[in-house]
């Protein structure tokens, strides 16, 4: 203890303290390269603000140099000072070659600003979720197929970028997919990973279309390698189903004027204006374990809860 209590006494005592102050200023470099590390750590995150951050911090370390070399000329405030500037340029270089990696086309641009970028998803979650898909942009010409009733097999998941896709089932209407939606959320969400499924309804291209398409296998496994993506993804596709939820709900209709609402099937009904009434299907949608596309099989029998 006593060797240490010398040590520590030493560390502390050994230099002689400061009984005068030097009255003039040091040199503008000097203050310089103060105003530039204040500056560069007010910096934020992601690949901008790293940029912003290490081009700051690596200005003030040369003029930390500058002024060692210059005005105080000690060579080890200067030698510390030029190593960190040289380690914040190659971290600059770095984060710039990064950031020209992550670049997209177009499209895939537009669609990360739209939907990705206000969920706070960065570039490099972005990319790996654009090489997912291998970056590739698949267009559906207008009155063409995605999938057809009883016949395509359910083996992907896409996401509409432009253009407008019609439902049906039985040539029946059921509703209309938009861009940034998804094309079949409800028979993704219906399957486990290791089910294989087909689709109960008719996809048709109503006017050109142009979607991204990841293959179930390789989604499932990026799944695997990052679940932040995972996550994502699952309320992407709740977000999306209660949107085609929504869209059936104001096609279904019972007597007397009312309209069946599918959130409380047994209990809550709205009031439509007088206008003809749209009967249900007589084939109901049905996909497997309760798809979101399943029209309400008891509807008709919803009118007893309303007679006055």
């Amino acid at each position: 203890m006593g060797e240490n209590a010398s040590f520590w006494e030493s560390l502390i005592y050994a230099h002689p303290t400061c009984t005068t102050w030097k009255q003039e200023a040091e040199g503008s470099i000097y203050h310089l390269a103060s105003i530039f590390f204040v500056v560069g750590f007010m910096g934020g995150s992601g690949f901008f603000g790293l940029l912003y951050v290490f081009s700051l911090l690596g200005l003030g370390f040369l003029c930390s140099s500058v002024w060692a070399w210059l005005d105080v000329c000690a060579a080890d405030i200067f030698s510390w000072n030029f190593v960190l500037f040289a380690i914040c340029f190659v971290q600059f270089v770095y984060v710039t070659y990064q950031v020209r990696s992550v670049a997209f086309d177009r499209e895939f641009q537009e669609l990360y600003s739209a939907l990705f970028q206000p969920l706070g998803i960065s570039l490099t979650v972005y990319r790996k979720i654009v090489l997912c898909c291998d970056a590739e942009v698949i267009t559906l010409e207008k009155e063409h197929c995605y999938a057809m009733q009883g016949k395509t097999p359910i083996d992907k998941l896409s996401l509409l970028v432009s253009g407008r896709i019609r439902v049906t089932v039985d040539g029946e209407f059921l509703h209309y997919i938009f861009p940034l939606q998804f094309l079949d959320s409800p028979e993704w969400d219906s399957l486990r990973p290791t089910e294989e499924g087909i689709f109960q309804v008719t996809l048709t291209a109503e006017t050109d279309c142009r979607y991204v398409a990841w293959r179930r296998k390789k989604l499932y496994l990026l799944f695997a390698k990052h679940r932040f993506i995972s996550r994502l993804f699952s309320i992407l596709i709740g977000s999306d189903i209660a949107e085609k939820l929504y869209a059936l709900n104001d096609r279904v209709h019972v007597g007397q004027g009312f309209r069946y609402d599918i959130r409380l099937p047994n209990f809550y009904h709205v009031a439509l204006p007088e206008t003809p009434p749209v009967p249900p299907p007589q084939h109901p949608h049905r996909l497997q374990r309760g798809s979101p596309r399943r029209k309400p099989a008891a509807v008709t029998n919803c009118g007893s809860f309303l007679a006055p």
